[in-house]
């Protein structure tokens, strides 16, 4: 049987906002195999999210998703205003971009906090980022720009890293 339990519906609902305004990105900015795969994983996650809000909803445990989502968005947003990237691009695209890079950090905080509520494990992939790095061949540090920006970008994926390695903490308990 379908069951949405111990999937975090705002975990998907942030990885949707960060894949939109990276979608948008990719549309204004770049234009490349990426661009196709946040589509495509897009449609996935929206297709998640109307499966948990309408078909699963007697398995969602909303009870145990309580994490909310504007402490991670507000902060996310107030730090894209004030360090993001300096490239040559349009400074609304510039603070989108970084917007999406600190958002996708930390998207998966409300399903660690399923996670810790529940007991319930759920491995989340970051496959987009291995395949970007092995798809870049050194370009990715170059599209970066300077200042700021490029120390961000590390911290973030350090952060993300360290948020998933307690995902794997969980698991190897279990």
């Amino acid at each position: 049987m379908i069951s949405s339990t111990g999937i975090s519906l705002k975990t998907q609902e942030l990885t949707a906002l960060f894949l939109a305004v990276r979608l948008y990105c990719s549309f204004v900015m770049e234009f490349d195999l990426h661009t196709l795969l946040d589509s495509a994983t897009l449609v996935t996650t929206l297709w998640v999210i109307y499966m948990i809000r309408f078909k699963l909803r007697p398995t969602y445990m909303e009870d145990k998703d309580n994490f909310l989502i504007y402490y991670v968005v507000v902060p996310c947003a107030v730090i894209s205003l004030l360090i993001h990237p300096s490239t040559h691009h349009h400074i609304i695209n510039r603070l989108f971009w970084a917007f999406c890079v600190y958002l996708e950090a930390v998207s998966v905080l409300p399903q660690l906090r399923v996670m810790q509520n529940s007991g319930t494990l759920r491995f989340l992939s970051c496959a987009h980022w291995i395949l970007q790095v092995l798809d870049s061949g050194g370009r990715l540090l170059t599209a970066l720009g300077y200042g700021l920006w490029p120390l961000m970008v590390l911290l973030s994926e350090i952060i993300q890293t360290f948020i998933l390695a307690d995902f794997c903490y969980y698991y190897v308990q279990r």
